[in-house]
Parts: structure tokens; sequence; C-alpha cells
């Protein structure tokens, strides 16, 4: 309810105080469909969204807790990893604490080279009953994920986990997991929910996100959207990155192929995006690298029969260049 008020509020910014009345009266639902479709394009109906959000971390209608982890900078402070929980569209630190990294610098590149993860990351499992060593329990995480696989990044077993019961810890650092002392880690297990959690690990410090850039991408992502539903070819190829991967590795060029002749087909397409969540992605090349995850309801129909059908979580990876989105990975 509250997005559609929201939604009223942009066309009134965009229409007189009656205007939209009219466009429901001449063209009905559907009119108004559209203009609502258009208002979703615009950065000035995100900005409008996002005025009173906290945004430190990104664009979240998803999401319920979030880790922020540091694990590089020079400083008393890190590694360091805290918890917050989203109240309110506030995040509410609930756990500061210093914790243990792997002992290598920068990003993990491969199997065993003992370096923590710099990324977005999601829990996959919460594990117990394990070897005394990871301490009472621990959280895996999705390491390495679509991004991390394209890039040739290797190794696995990716854990948020504590410290040995028997007392027995001599070394400084792990194996590339995040530990922190066993009793932090019990209360932590006692606030989150794992399927509803992100672990976002920098190597520095935490660099905030801008509302600018975060308007920039939301807008964009929906021109994107409606481009792909007009079957506008070359605007929908414009939102590409030329080193664009797909899931599967196929590139920019074999995908290009393949989308310009599904477009000749002339489908109509219906497309819902929901759940929209957006996280900066930290990287070591300083670019403006963002995740993007959604819920897609993709129906698209062929002399009005339905064609093709899908519905299920979608990811994109992108890098916002000259203030435009454009996607390198997509799943």
């Amino acid at each position: 309810m509250k997005i559609i008020w929201l939604l009223l509020i942009a066309i009134f910014s965009y229409a007189n105080e009656y205007e939209w009345i009219g466009i429901y009266r001449s063209g009905g639902v559907q009119a108004l469909e559209q203009k609502i479709n258009e208002v979703l394009q615009t950065k000035n109906y995100w900005q409008e969204v996002l005025k009173n959000q906290d945004t430190r971390f990104g664009y979240y209608e998803n999401l319920k807790y979030l880790f922020v982890a540091t694990k590089d900078a020079p400083t008393l402070e890190s590694p360091n990893l805290k918890l917050y929980a989203l109240e309110n569209n506030q995040w509410v630190e609930k756990l500061n604490t210093k914790s243990l990294v792997g002992s290598k610098g920068g990003h993990k590149q491969k199997e065993g080279d003992l370096a923590t993860p710099i990324g977005v990351y999601s829990l996959q499992a919460r594990l117990s009953n394990l070897d005394q060593y990871y301490g009472p329990l621990a959280f895996s995480t999705s390491y390495p994920n679509l991004y991390d696989k394209l890039q040739k990044r290797t190794g696995y077993g990716i854990w948020i986990h504590g410290m040995p019961l028997n007392g027995n810890r001599e070394e400084l650092n792990t194996r590339g997991c995040i530990a922190i002392e066993n009793n932090l880690l019990t209360s932590v297990d006692r606030i989150i929910d794992y399927r509803n959690t992100l672990l976002i690990t920098f190597a520095d410090d935490v660099e905030q996100t801008k509302k600018e850039d975060l308007a920039t991408i939301l807008a964009d992502l929906f021109q994107w959207k409606e481009a792909w539903a007009k079957n506008d070819i070359e605007a929908y190829l414009a939102f590409y990155d030329k080193d664009f991967i797909r899931y599967d590795g196929q590139k920019f060029e074999a995908f290009e192929d393949t989308k310009r002749r599904i477009f000749q087909k002339g489908e109509e397409k219906e497309i819902k995006f929901t759940k929209i969540n957006v996280s900066p992605y930290p990287n070591e090349e300083n670019k403006k690298l963002f995740k993007i995850s959604y819920h897609q309801d993709y129906k698209a129909f062929l002399k009005g029969t339905l064609n093709y059908y899908s519905n299920g979580n979608k990811e994109l990876y992108v890098e916002l260049k000259n203030g435009k989105m454009q996607i390198l990975v997509e799943q």
C-alpha cells in the first residue's frame, strides 16, 4: 500500500491535481498503469522514495539483517564485524566487534590463498554440531557467488563462526572465514533469520552508498525493463556492458544475436519486478559496482497466446558508468 501512495504522490508531481483523473477517465486502468511505468523510470521518483530512508548500505525491499565487515584497514577497529537490523527504514546497529579474518589482503582469488572474500554474500545455512574449533555454530556464505565464478575465483566454505570451545586458539587469522567471540555469535543467532540476511565485506573502510547513485540505478532498472517489454532492442542492449557475461558463460556478441532474434518475434510481454534489493559491491578497482536482486514475473504472448512464462529470483551485477547502469553479469 505504501508504494502505491508514493506512486500517486509522484504522479501528482508530474501532473496537476486533476490530470491523473483525466488519464484514468480517458484511458482507464491501462493508461494509469502506463503513467505509473513512466514515473518509475525517473530519478525524481526514486529520489523521493529514498529521501527518508537509510541508504548507507544500499536499497532493500526484501532484507531484514545486514552484516558489514572490514578486513584490511590498518586501524585498531579492524578487522571488524557489525550487524544491523532494518527498523522503520533505518539500519539499527545490533553488534560491533573485532573479528579474525584471513591473513591475505585483497580479494580472495583461489582456494587455499587464506584471503577473506570482498563482496556481497547471502547466508546459506546455519551450521551446528561442528568441530569444537569453530565454536557453537556457524553461518555459511554464498562465496563464490556468480560474479566470483565468472571472475574465475575459486574456493569454498567461507563461514561466520566462533572460537574453539576448549579456549585454545593461538592463531590470529583464519583461513578466510570471519570469526568472532562465542557469546557474541550466540547473541547474533538469537537476533537474525539467516535466510533474510546479507554479508557485505569491504577491504578497508566502509564506503557509504550515495542516494544519487541508487536513484540512477533504480530508474535505469525500470527503463531497461520497459525497453524489454516494448521490444526496443537498441535501448535494451544499451544497458549491457561490452564485457557482459551471462550466467552460463555466454558473452555479449552471442547474447546480442540471441536477443535480436527473440525481439523480432514481436511478442507482447508482461514483466513485473518486486522485492528489489540493491547492494554496493566492494571491489579493489574502485569501480561503482552493485548487486541487484529481485523477483521477476515474466509472461510473453505471441498472437494472443502465452508463449513463455517464468517466475523466480533474478540477479544482476552492474557498474555505474558515466551516470548509466551497465549490466556485467545476469542470471
